[in-house]
């Protein structure tokens, strides 16, 4: 039985027709409208959220099966004291496969040793958020067809930015990738990312922290919210939140075909001017992510 922890329990290929299935999905939906018929979705959000939740479960809809779950702690047994483990075996008695957002790190990966069904981590904490990688690797295969031969610039709160991270882990294994990384000092990646993911593989890259500075060098501009949640103090939240704001002006900077990308939700750092520029795709990607989920759901129960 495979679980989806992290990108890399992914190999290259295995992503790859992932991304087939899901660009097939969307060109004909009508294929797999009864494929998970009988079959259960649950839904264990700790941790609050409104995308990845629903677009897990609109996936699963779309195939033909059934959603289940909570959408925060207080929701369930958690407010009680029940273990993560003893919530799994539980939920395993109910439900085909698990769709798993916690606060804290590790939690899926304790999730799928007690697990007697596919576990997919949707974000545990600042580590890792594998679903939103696999839809932001469709999404800029489906609007620049590669992903290979990219400058790829990751800006805003790179430190606890867990699509960052996992958008680095899967783009390192492509040919000829570059990193711009653009943040504050205080938010920069951190040391362990730098050393054994793009050191280790030999990734080009280089720091930065004026976004104007690097415009027109960029094929994708990933811009990520300095996240609130992840502060231990909100005067240090309130000094960096409006630190980057992409605007027209920014844009008129970058290239004719550079794509902005989001995992959303935003807050201050993308205005809404920016929603009308052709380059500005974040709310495809919102549809990509849930054509790349119902692939990932078959992928993991073997239906295809």
């Amino acid at each position: 039985m495979k679980h989806l922890i992290s990108p890399l329990d992914l190999s290259t290929k295995e992503i790859d027709d992932i991304l087939e299935l899901a660009e097939d999905i969307e060109k004909r939906p009508d294929k797999y409208t009864d494929i998970c018929k009988g079959k259960k979705l649950a839904t264990l959000f700790y941790e609050s959220s409104t995308r990845t939740r629903l677009s897990h479960e609109a996936a699963m809809l779309n195939l033909g099966g059934s959603i289940l779950g909570f959408s925060s702690s207080d929701a369930s047994s958690a407010a009680k004291g029940e273990s993560v483990a003893d919530t799994i075996r539980t939920v395993c008695c109910y439900a085909d496969i698990i769709a798993m957002r916690h606060p804290k790190e590790g939690a899926p990966i304790v999730a799928a040793n007690y697990s007697s069904i596919p576990i997919i981590n949707a974000g545990d904490g600042g580590h890792e958020h594998p679903t939103q990688t696999l839809t932001d690797l469709l999404t800029i295969r489906a609007e620049k067809g590669r992903l290979d031969n990219l400058t790829v610039g990751m800006c805003g709160d790179l430190k606890f930015g867990r699509t960052v991270h996992s958008l680095i882990h899967a783009l390192v294994r492509y040919r000829n990738i570059k990193f711009i990384l653009i943040s504050p000092e205080e938010l920069r990646l951190p040391s362990y990312m730098l050393q054994d993911v793009l050191v280790k593989h030999n990734i080009k890259y280089i720091q930065a922290e004026k976004l104007e500075e690097v415009m027109s060098e960029l094929d994708i501009l990933y811009m990520t919210r300095v996240q609130k949640e992840r502060f231990f103090n909100e005067e240090d939240y309130i000094r960096m939140k409006d630190f980057y704001i992409l605007d027209a002006d920014k844009m008129k900077m970058a290239k004719s075909d550079m794509l902005v990308l989001h995992p959303l939700p935003r807050v201050n750092e993308i205005h809404p001017e920016v929603d009308k520029d052709p380059r500005a795709i974040y709310f495809k990607q919102v549809q990509y992510g849930v054509y790349v989920r119902m692939a990932l759901i078959l992928t993991l129960l073997e239906l295809i």
